[in-house]
């Protein structure tokens, strides 16, 4: 399985990058790191400066068609930044055209509120983002992970660090159903 992870090219809470990496690299898939720029992305212990990783492609030169699954990791200025950009917000959007499934946790469901992504469905989500999920059409609870399957594409969302054991259960659960499905066919 062949599973994007987006970032942008600073912001991102490092330990929600590399868990869920850790996570789909353990279970057999291969994890790719996707940013807005070339080079490497810097990450973040909160508001530190933690480790860079090395960006595997553009998010502009990518297509969702190439990947069986999404990996959205937060930090505040991550996603802050990334509903910003185009080819993000359409990389993002392209995945629930597709039905395949997405992951985000923390603030990351800021760049799902852009691609209109969140209208329909429940999901969780670092608490201060409750209202914008609202007023874009979602349900927000307040649990560690929520899965939605309220249209094609299944949903994992979680609220912070602290949930990522279950974040990582949830959709590592989620993606291996979707490849059983028709995209293992």
């Amino acid at each position: 399985m062949r599973v994007a992870f987006l970032s942008a090219p600073e912001g991102v809470e490092q330990v929600e990058l590399t868990e869920p990496w850790r996570a789909v690299t353990e279970a057999g898939g291969r994890p790719e790191l996707l940013s807005t720029e070339s080079g490497r992305v810097q990450a973040f212990h909160h508001l530190d400066r933690a480790d860079t990783f090395p960006v595997d492609a553009l998010v502009a030169e990518s297509s969702a068609e190439d990947y069986d699954a999404l990996v959205l990791p937060g930090g505040v200025a991550n996603p802050d930044f990334l509903r910003t950009d185009r080819y993000a917000v359409g990389f993002a959007r392209h995945f629930f055209g597709l039905g395949r499934p997405v992951a985000a946790i923390c603030h990351a469901p800021w760049l799902l509120v852009e691609a209109d992504a969140v209208r329909g469905r429940t999901l969780t989500s670092w608490p201060s983002l409750r209202t914008d999920i609202r007023n874009a059409g979602g349900t927000w609870k307040d649990e560690e992970a929520v899965v939605c399957h309220a249209a094609a594409a299944p949903l994992v969302t979680s609220r912070k660090p602290q949930d990522l054991d279950a974040f990582c259960a949830a959709f590592l659960a989620e993606f291996g159903a979707a490849q059983r499905g028709p995209m293992a066919a």
